[in-house]
């Protein structure tokens, strides 16, 4: 097998330990193989990268090891070519279970250059996933804090849920404050309704009616506090973002464009991807680097399972959002392809063609500076129109009507 890298080394990456094996050549000669092991320390790490550098290492390959991996990359990207690589696609080779031969193993295959590094991005857009990924975590606490508040609340046999629509808007803020003060009465906490809240001051009273001992009380306040401190480094959080994302000011409000997507989503999509798409040569690689492609299992010819691969979990979360943001709105051609599927092939899979299709869409304009082109509703009835009046004429002759169709002036 042809040799494509004549001095390269593999990693196999621990927690405490990073195993090394250098493979060299020189000349025509044999290959020289020789192992050692590094802490993970930055001492150590550095250490590591000067016996690479001595030994004139050009090529340097690790398998994604939960985050273990990132230290060392930091430390190595800015001196050698390092493939970061998936360790499934490393892991088909049995009998391999030690240290040493698993670096062994990966030098080997870099060597022949059978190894395909994975997508790492610029330190810069690392740092804005790091953000991102954040405010995302930060706002699935605050739901689930927003959600233990409504247990506290339900076990004092307060059903303020049941009433109104958001237990944490403006109105159900101040009774739960009037509530952790030691308010009691139910009508008094019913007046603090506001807006159309107030028209149901007789549903509040009865509500409202509840047995807050101080057992509720402490663990209520124990979550309000957490809930507070949670929006005030959300919105710190927010503020930092958009400090960090001003150079793409335009490439956000373009996105705004695709409906579903609003400045959050924009954000983490350029978090994610980045704004220049020429590391991906098509919109199917893109899409199939992202998950929201068919997986490709196919077997004598018949092809089987088709589910969506594991891929980048913060990505398909961002657009499986604004995917369901874009199936509730009307004459636009997102919310017509999702009503489409769903009713054939259910919503779970509506939304991940949705969020495909957002994908591509954010794949041109980014690629292309173009900006977002509705194609309507009706877009899915223009290109069958045929199949369409067929389909509805059938249906019309199930219900025992004779029907004649002739062509309208003003299609003609």
């Amino acid at each position: 097998m042809d040799v494509v890298y004549r001095s390269c080394a593999g990693l196999d990456v621990h927690k405490e330990s990073v195993a090394v094996c250098l493979v060299r050549s020189d000349g025509g000669g044999p290959s020289r193989k020789e192992v050692r092991t590094f802490g993970t320390m930055t001492r150590d790490l550095l250490a590591l990268a000067d016996w690479l550098a001595g030994e004139q290492v050009t090529h340097v390959a690790m398998e994604s090891t939960g985050v273990f991996w990132k230290p060392i990359f930091n430390i190595l990207e800015s001196q050698f070519e390092v493939l970061l690589v998936n360790a499934r696609h490393i892991k088909q080779v049995p009998g391999r279970k030690t240290d040493v031969k698993d670096c062994e193993w990966i030098a080997d295959l870099l060597r022949h250059g059978l190894l395909k590094a994975s997508f790492v991005p610029e330190r810069p857009q690392r740092e804005l996933r790091d953000l991102t990924r954040h405010r995302a975590q930060l706002t699935s606490e605050h739901t689930r804090v927003g959600n233990r508040i409504q247990k506290v609340l339900e076990d004092a046999n307060i059903k303020l849920a049941s009433v109104a629509t958001d237990v944490l808007g403006v109105s159900g803020r101040q009774m739960i404050q009037a509530m952790l003060v030691g308010q009691q009465n139910p009508q008094q906490m019913a007046e603090m309704a506001r807006g159309r809240l107030r028209k149901k001051h007789e549903q509040l009273n009865a509500a409202l009616e509840g047995r807050m001992t101080k057992h509720h009380r402490f663990m209520l306040k124990t979550l309000w506090d957490h809930l507070l401190y949670l929006e005030k480094t959300i919105a710190a959080m927010d503020a930092h973002i958009e400090e960090q994302m001003r150079p793409f000011e335009a490439e956000i409000e373009r996105l705004d464009q695709i409906p579903g997507v609003d400045r959050l989503v924009a954000q983490s999509l350029i978090a994610e991807i980045g704004v220049d798409m020429s590391r991906f040569p098509s919109s199917e690689h893109i899409s199939s680097w992202a998950g929201l492609c068919p997986g490709n299992h196919q077997s004598a010819g018949k092809r089987k399972s088709g589910r969506t691969p594991q891929a980048n979990r913060w990505l398909k979360r961002c657009l499986s959002q604004a995917a369901w943001a874009a199936s509730h709105t009307k004459n636009t051609y997102l919310g017509a392809q999702f009503r489409q599927i769903a009713k054939r092939r259910g919503r779970k899979r509506a939304i991940i063609a949705v969020s495909h299709s957002i994908l591509v869409i954010a794949y041109h304009m980014l690629a292309h500076n173009l900006d977002y082109r509705e194609l309507g509703p009706d877009h899915f009835d223009k290109l069958r129109p045929d199949r369409l009046r067929q389909y509805y004429i059938s249906r019309l002759q199930k219900l025992g009507f004779d029907v004649q169709l002739s062509e309208s002036s003003a299609a003609a």
